[in-house]
C-alpha cells in the first residue's frame, strides 16, 4: 500500500512539474503570435550608452547584467551586426547597452559619466522612417531565450521573400516587451566607431587578396607557375601566340605549320611561274633563231640575183626605187621561206 502511494505521489509531481513548465513557456511567449511589418521603428533618434563586444551572441548577456546593474531604470540595447550563418560565431561583432535619451532630449550627464567610469562609450543612432519591426512579450528572464528562436527566422524569411536590404538587427528591451527591428535605410549609421573600423579592414584585407589574385592566364601574380598549366611556366610571348592562333585558325595545326605551308605554296607558284618563263623564253629563243636562218637564206639569194656588191640609187628617185627593191625583196623572201 505504501509503495503505491508513493508512486501516485511521483506521478503527480510530474504531472505538476510539467504543467509549471508549460505555463512558464506559455506565460513567457512560446506560443505568441509573431507579426512581421514594415513601418515606423519602435525608437527614433536614441542616445546610447554601449560596449562593443566580439564573440558568440549567446555570450551577450554578460554584458547586459553589466549595463543594467548601472542603469535598471533604463531600457537595454542591443546591435547584432554580423549573421552567425555566414560569419563565424567567434568574430560576429556586436553592440550592448543601455538607451540614454532619445528625441530631442539630452542624456543625464551624471548617469552619463558613469557609464563612461565602467568603460562605455556614447553614440547617437538616427532616425529612420522604415523599418522590418516586430515584437515578443518580455515577461520572464525565459524571454530572452525564446524571442530569437521565435523572431529571428521569421524575419529572416520575411526579408528574404520581398528581397529586402535591411540590416543591421536591432533589439529594444522594455520593461514587458522585447521590440525587434531591421533598419531599411542609413544602416551604415547604426554602425559604432569600432564597428566602422573593423569594416575598414576587412575592405584594406579583401584589397590586398584581390592583390595577390590570379592574373588573366590563370597564374598568380607572385608566382611563376601557372595554375593551369600543371606546373610549366608560361611565356608571354607563348601565350599570347597560343591564344592568337586559336582566334584566328579554325583548323587544329599549329601556327608554324601552317605558315610553313604558306611558304611552300608561295614556293610552289614562284617555281612553277619560273619553269614556265624558262619554256617559253626558250621556245622563244628557238623561234629567233629559225627567223634568223630564214633570213639569212633570203639575203643570199637576194645577192646572188643582184650581186653582192650592187649599189643601191641615191636621191628621192633613188628612195623610190630602193623602197620599190625593199619591196621586191620582201616578197622574194616570203617565197623562199615558203
Amino acid at each position: 500500500m505504501s509503495d503505491l502511494f508513493l508512486l501516485l505521489l511521483i506521478i503527480v509531481l510530474l504531472l505538476c512539474l510539467v504543467v509549471t513548465v508549460g505555463g512558464l513557456l506559455l506565460y513567457s511567449g512560446v506560443l505568441s503570435d509573431i507579426v512581421i511589418k514594415t513601418g515606423p521603428p519602435p525608437i527614433r533618434n536614441v542616445t546610447i550608452a554601449y560596449k562593443f563586444k566580439e564573440g558568440p551572441y549567446k555570450d551577450c548577456g554578460a554584458a547586459y547584467t553589466e549595463s543594467c546593474s548601472i542603469g535598471p531604470k533604463l531600457n537595454a540595447i542591443g546591435v547584432f551586426y554580423d549573421d552567425p550563418k555566414q560569419r563565424p560565431p567567434e568574430k560576429c561583432r556586436y553592440v550592448v547597452g543601455s538607451i540614454l535619451c532619445e528625441g530631442e532630449e539630452k542624456p543625464n550627464e551624471d548617469l552619463q559619466k558613469l557609464y563612461e567610469k565602467f568603460g562605455f562609450k556614447v553614440f547617437s543612432m538616427p532616425d529612420v522612417n522604415h523599418a522590418v519591426t516586430t515584437s515578443f512579450p518580455c515577461t520572464t528572464p525565459l524571454s530572452h531565450v525564446l524571442g530569437p528562436y521565435r523572431v529571428y527566422p521569421r524575419i529572416a524569411s520575411y526579408i528574404e521573400e520581398r528581397k529586402l536590404c535591411a540590416f543591421p538587427t536591432i533589439e529594444i528591451y522594455s520593461s514587458d516587451v522585447i521590440n525587434y527591428m531591421v533598419p531599411l535605410s542609413r544602416q551604415t549609421d547604426f554602425f559604432v566607431p569600432e564597428m566602422k573600423e573593423e569594416v575598414r579592414t576587412d575592405v584594406k584585407e579583401e584589397d590586398s587578396d584581390d592583390d595577390r589574385g590570379t592574373d588573366i592566364t590563370g597564374a598568380d601574380s607572385h608566382s611563376d607557375v601557372s595554375s593551369v598549366s600543371g606546373g610549366v611556366p608560361w611565356d608571354s610571348r607563348e601565350t599570347s601566340l597560343a591564344v592568337s592562333t586559336a582566334a584566328s585558325m579554325a583548323s587544329s595545326l599549329p601556327l608554324r605549320d601552317v605558315l610553313d605551308a604558306s611558304e611552300d605554296l608561295k614556293y610552289r607558284d614562284h617555281s612553277d611561274r619560273g619553269s614556265n618563263d624558262s619554256v617559253g623564253s626558250g621556245s622563244s629563243f628557238e623561234e629567233l633563231d629559225m627567223d634568223q636562218e630564214e633570213l639569212g637564206e633570203g639575203e643570199e639569194r637576194v645577192k646572188k640575183e643582184y650581186g653582192e656588191e650592187e649599189d643601191y640609187p641615191e636621191g628621192e628617185g633613188g628612195a623610190r626605187e630602193g623602197a620599190e627593191l625593199a619591196a621586191e625583196k620582201k616578197e622574194r623572201l616570203g617565197e623562199g621561206e615558203e
